[in-house]
């Protein structure tokens, strides 16, 4: 079975991760295919959306802790049933869950995450460092590692208070509680709760509009806005003329002014 589905359409990038019966716990392979194809859709011109969803009941239920015994921490590093020297932990964290958080922070792209049901650990992570969230009204939240006495991993730390500010942070992550798809929304994380028979189609129709967008302009709006959160005033302005130089430079952005000009419809390329 191929447990991370990957297709192209229409200059959309599908990813589904597809072990439905753990809920689409990652696996280590799982998680560096996702990596690997974010990578290419990255640096592919033919695409301009990537689309991350699930099979089944669960979008992600964070890292698999079972495929090894029970003997690792969430992101597959040795636990306390296993022998380790210090820097095993940090160094697995380093290369697995906070590489493929990073992937898709830093992909091109825009990132649309469609949670079709539990996202858990480092699921809810890999959600919210999407661009865009579309949630089912069945999906749910949980920032599980509490609950495993665990820190919690894949940027959550980091991620989290951006998005909800420190203390609904805290709250989350304090107690483990399930967050349900409205909540969740209500809080800033989702964008659109959608009935769950509707989330693939608006999945593809949100998608398909990023798709026929000015891919470069979006790739660099995406840049500017996640610099912003860990930048000064000045830093954020210099950056912010350094991406209008460099845009205008692309035909999208050539197009777009002439079509303003000529009072029609823009054919944007991706280039």
């Amino acid at each position: 079975m191929d447990t991370v589905r990957y297709v192209t359409a229409e200059r959309v990038a599908h990813l589904t991760l597809n072990r439905p019966d753990a809920l689409n716990a990652l696996t280590p392979d799982q998680r560096d295919h996702l990596i690997h194809r974010l990578g290419e859709a990255s640096a592919d011109p033919g695409i301009g959306a990537v689309v991350i969803t699930g099979t089944g009941r669960g979008f992600c239920a964070g890292a698999d802790l079972r495929g090894n015994g029970g003997g690792s921490t969430a992101d597959g590093a040795p636990g306390a049933s296993a022998e380790r020297v210090p820097g095993d932990v940090a160094r697995t964290i380093r290369l697995g869950a906070q590489r493929l958080v990073a992937a898709v922070l830093d992909c091109e792209k825009p990132v649309i995450a469609a949670v079709n049901g539990t996202a858990a650990g480092l699921g809810v992570h890999l959600a919210l460092a999407c661009d865009l969230v579309l949630a089912a009204e069945s999906a749910r939240f949980i920032e599980v590692f509490v609950r495993r006495g665990l820190v919690p991993d894949g940027g959550g730390a980091y991620l989290l208070p951006r998005l909800i500010g420190p203390h609904r942070a805290k709250e989350l992550m304090f107690f483990g509680d399930a967050l349900s798809a409205p909540e969740a929304e209500r809080l800033g994380l989702v964008n659109r709760v959608v009935p769950d028979a509707e989330l693939p189609k608006t999945a593809r129709d949100w998608a398909a509009r990023l798709a026929a967008g000015p891919t470069r302009a979006l790739a660099l709006t995406k840049q500017l806005v996640n610099a912003s959160l860990d930048t000064d005033r000045a830093s954020a302005f210099a950056a912010e003329a350094a991406a209008q130089e460099i845009n205008m430079t692309t035909r999208d952005a050539q197009e777009g002014v002439r079509a303003f000009v000529e009072r029609r419809s823009p054919d944007f390329q991706g280039r």
